[in-house]
């Protein structure tokens, strides 16, 4: 418990001292220092429970809308932006109060008759409570590394003692750099003369400073200003981000034995598999019967999770499909699960595309909800788990590679479970995914994922915008130049548009879709052209040539790029 709780103030203290914290800070100092309550009663006592009241209703909505939000939203049919607008329209409505008293009464009519809210004075502790909800909606999309693995927790319903801890320890220790300035504007206002004898005065400009910020957020202008500051949180972010104390936290640990991990040969006891309920459409089975425990009760079962725009699931399919033409006959099933990385994956007729293009027959399942992925607990593409005939999982491998090890799991499962069952030679499965030496990360290009591999201005945000390439091009970066339209999973070109890429890799591919051409510039070598249309999917953009390049693309209106992967 303790682990969890520093953990998690831990996180939240990195995010409540970081950039993105930068637009509540003229929020909380004006609310806090604004008086009792938003009417303009000159004479009302002060209230200290102001300040508590305000932070602990920025607690509880950060709390309630990071772990309940999106399944909530999801049940109601409403799109995840409603909870900032909500913010939003609640922050112009409490500054129009400030100024225009008749509003402030109207705002807190409903309350008006709680205990809570009459207890101190007119507006008691239950208003400034009430304001900390809305201002909980706003700062919910300041998220660190911790925050984003409790999102996913509340995304998924994987929602336990840990992660009830570890957000509400979150959100205290982001809330407390907040509250700081909120107790600031609060002493400045009992302490300064000039506030008591003009408090109407003062109460207008700070209704003005928060319908101005309110204007600023529907326009994302806060978001250009932490862009141009250092990011002096990065590398404590990163520390949170590797630190095993925080699977440990979310009870996600990499704890038991090395074979359940990926990390050692022969076969271990990893605990009991789980069904595939949750998953969607089933491709390849009778009639689009989804496989039940019955179904696979006395076979071996290679469980194989993939994407089919991920460039390491490409590579690692052909392997999967020899070992299932090898051993089918000798009782292996294998089950392909297609959890989707990006939203047109979701799309069955892309996945039916792709389940035809990859000669795959084996059964595959939708996961478009992430239900059996977290199930599994898994964190990988491409991922498999062997599971024996009784239905335990016995080995598990995650990424490419490893192949050998693999498939003599599998034969010695079979053997296990058909003694007598005679076996083919193993299959060709030498590791081809050896490397000369370090490969560049895959890279996303959208306004939500594109943090410390976009270089160049203006920064990524959804709109559409005008880029210049920057002076120079660091490794392991891209840039922009001309028009694009930015979304949160990709940018579309429109005119004059250009992509500059330093890497290092043998193989450039990306992610492209819409219809259209690229023209790859690569120097010391020819143009190549590359004719993109259908659905979004893999294309590679390069035909081996050195390592470490710069290669520019001219890329023509109406294409989307999604992501560069490397080999």
């Amino acid at each position: 418990m303790l682990t969890v709780i520093l953990v998690g103030l831990a996180g939240g203290l990195v995010t409540g001292v970081s950039p993105c914290v930068l637009p509540m800070l003229p929020i909380v100092f004006v609310t806090g220092g604004s008086g009792p309550t938003m009417s303009d009663d000159a004479a009302e006592p002060p209230n200290r429970w102001r300040t508590p009241a305000i932070i602990a209703g920025i607690v509880t909505s950060f709390s309630v809308i990071s772990l309940l939000g999106t399944l909530i939203l999801s049940a109601l049919g409403l799109p995840d932006s409603v909870l900032r607008w909500t913010g939003i329209v609640l922050l112009l409505l409490i500054g129009v109060g400030l100024i225009v008293p008749q509003v402030s009464h109207l705002l807190e009519r409903p309350f008006a008759r709680m205990p809570a809210f009459t207890s101190a004075g007119r507006g008691g502790r239950f208003a400034p409570y009430l304001l900390g909800i809305g201002l909980g909606t706003l700062y919910v999309p300041c998220a660190g590394p911790v925050l984003a693995a409790i999102s996913v927790a509340g995304a998924t319903g994987q929602i336990g003692w840990r992660t009830v801890v570890l957000t509400v320890s979150f959100a205290i220790g982001a809330a407390l750099p907040l509250a700081v300035f909120a107790a600031a504007g609060a002493s400045l206002s009992r302490r300064l003369a000039a506030y008591r004898s003009r408090q109407r005065t003062f109460r207008i400009v700070g209704g003005m400073v928060l319908i101005g910020l309110a204007a600023a957020l529907v326009v994302d202008a806060p978001a250009r200003l932490q862009a141009a500051l250092p990011s002096y949180t990065a590398a404590a972010d990163r520390a949170l981000s590797d630190s095993d104390a925080v699977n440990d936290a979310l009870g996600r640990s990499n704890s038991g034995d090395a074979a359940c991990r990926g990390e050692a040969d022969g076969l271990a006891d990893c605990g009991a598999a789980p069904g595939f309920d949750g998953g969607g459409r089933w491709f390849n089975t009778a009639d689009g019967r989804p496989l039940s425990a019955a179904d696979l009760r006395g076979k071996v079962v290679l469980v194989d999770f993939w994407t089919y725009s991920c460039i390491n699931c490409l590579r690692d399919g052909p392997h999967v499909r020899q070992w299932y033409d090898a051993y089918r006959s000798a009782g292996l099933v294998v089950v392909g699960v297609h959890t989707p990385e990006f939203a047109f994956e979701k799309d069955s007729g892309n996945v039916a595309s792709a389940i035809e293009s990859e000669h795959i027959d084996y059964p595959v399942v939708q996961d478009n909800d992430f239900a059996i992925w977290q199930a599994y607990g898994n964190r990988y593409w491409p991922a498999k788990y062997v599971i024996d005939a009784t239905g335990r999982i016995r080995a598990a491998n995650f990424g490419e590679g490893r192949y050998r090890e693999v498939e003599n799991g599998i034969r010695d499962l079979l053997r296990a479970a058909s003694p007598g069952v005679v076996l083919p030679a193993p299959v060709d499965t030498t590791d081809t995914t050896g490397s000369s030496g370090a490969v560049s990360p895959e890279m996303h290009l959208s306004s939500t994922r594109s943090s410390g591999v976009y270089a160049g201005s203006p920064e990524l945000i959804d709109g559409s915008h005008d880029f210049v390439f920057a002076a120079r091009q660091p490794d392991d970066t891209y840039g922009l130049s001309g028009r694009f339209d930015v979304s949160d999973e990709s940018v579309t070109a429109r005119a004059d548009a250009r992509i500059r890429l330093a890497a290092t890799a043998d193989d450039v591919n990306a992610v492209l879709g819409g219809t259209g051409r690229v023209v790859v510039h690569q120097s010391g070598r020819g143009d190549r052209v590359i004719d993109v249309g259908g659905v979004p999917r893999l294309y590679r953009l390069t035909d081996g040539g050195q390592r470490s390049r710069l290669l520019t693309f001219d890329v023509s209106p109406g294409v989307s790029w999604f992501t560069f992967t490397f080999g």
